[in-house]
């Protein structure tokens, strides 16, 4: 889900008591019944935030990628409690990254989900 500071903050304070705009929450869902088992969940990225923090089009896209993997890492059940756990956590990032760049899957990644958020004429 794409979201800004004014939607990702209510859900940071209700679910962690954190009264303040954050980068990325994820949620894991439990699997249905008969259904396989997989990765299954929500991630909300602050696209607003990723702006904010790239500065540039192509540092923004950059970021909202670093996002919706740290919240794939989340859903894939790692934890980021502990400084080893947060630097395991961000080589897979990074690596996931690296990948997506080479095919890229990066270029355009902010604009093209600003422009989905605005109303047509």
């Amino acid at each position: 889900m794409l979201t800004d500071d004014a939607g990702i903050t209510p859900l940071n304070r209700r679910f962690f008591g954190k009264d303040h705009p954050t980068d990325v929450i994820s949620f894991a869902l439990d699997t249905l019944p008969g259904e396989a088992a997989g990765l299954r969940g929500e991630i909300f990225v602050n696209v607003e935030r990723a702006r904010l923090v790239g500065r540039r089009p192509d540092a923004s896209s950059r970021e909202l990628a670093l996002y919706i993997a740290h919240g794939f890492n989340h859903l894939s059940g790692a934890t980021d409690h502990t400084a080893r756990e947060r630097a395991a956590m961000r080589r897979r990032e990074l690596a996931w990254l690296r990948r997506a760049a080479r095919l890229g899957y990066l270029q355009g990644l902010v604009s093209a989900c600003v422009a989905r958020r605005r109303p047509s004429s």
